[in-house]
């Protein structure tokens, strides 16, 4: 299976979010659906989480995630699509706050470092849902190398982390222009999140081509996007994206 991901971000989201739930259900996942509907096995929407006010710093987006599922790449359209219909406060000339930002990648997970083995009646949880590259000029054996064999280790010593895991983008080259991963890290809720983030970190090891200082020594918005979901999607647009009356 493979999944293309998408993140998206709006910088007026308490005017923009009407607006942008009734164009989405209404014109985008059905155009979606009418191209690539026949190859894709899900289609699912998240609304993101409110979060608190530490968890802004690090390349948060607020709006919508979305996953489309594929059996695999073979399966999966080369067309490109165009869309006949675009949001109704989208302007081409002005360029968004925060682009929207993608990733393919396969599916389960290339990497299990923690598996979250409770149930439901045990643990709620957050999923802290991120897409990260690593900086220009850092070859993708390097990154890797720091992520897989110093800094998951360590970041298993978070005190509140319950599940934690990795999905590698597809199709990589060994020097990468785009996004190289998705990851989650679930906490029960944001008090355990802030206290494995903020107020009780493990020591981590800064690599050595690091541009930026602080955990997770990836820059904001530009090496490393993130988001908070629940468990469950809020839309299934394979069942419920059809025009309005």
């Amino acid at each position: 299976m493979i999944k293309g991901v998408f993140m998206l971000h709006s910088a007026d989201l308490p005017n923009e979010l009407p607006a942008f739930e009734r164009w989405y259900l209404r014109y985008h996942a059905p155009e979606v659906i009418s191209k690539d509907g026949p190859w894709m096995t899900k289609f699912v929407g998240y609304r993101p989480l409110p979060v608190i006010p530490e968890a802004l710093e690090y390349g948060h987006y607020n709006q919508r995630v979305t996953e489309a599922w594929f059996r695999s790449e073979e399966k999966r359209p080369e067309h490109i699509i165009k869309f006949r219909r675009q949001p109704p406060w989208a302007k081409e000339t002005a360029p968004k706050v925060r682009p929207d930002v993608a990733i393919t990648v396969s599916t389960p997970p290339s990497d299990v470092f923690l598996s979250g083995k409770f149930t439901a009646d045990e643990k709620t949880i957050i999923r802290w849902y991120s897409f990260t590259k690593y900086p220009k000029g850092v070859s993708l054996a390097d990154g890797e190398d720091w992520f897989l064999n110093t800094h998951a280790k360590e970041t298993l010593q978070q005190p509140g982390l319950i599940a934690y895991f990795s999905h590698r983008a597809i199709n990589l080259t060994e020097q990468p222009t785009g996004w190289v991963r998705l990851t989650e890290l679930w906490y029960e809720d944001f008090y355990g999140w802030k206290k494995s983030v903020i107020e009780s970190p493990p020591k981590y090891t800064k690599p050595p081509w690091a541009k930026y200082d602080k955990y997770p020594f990836l820059e904001p918005y530009v090496d490393f996007t993130s988001t908070f979901l629940m468990e469950r999607p809020d839309h299934d647009y394979l069942r419920e994206a059809t025009a309005y009356p």
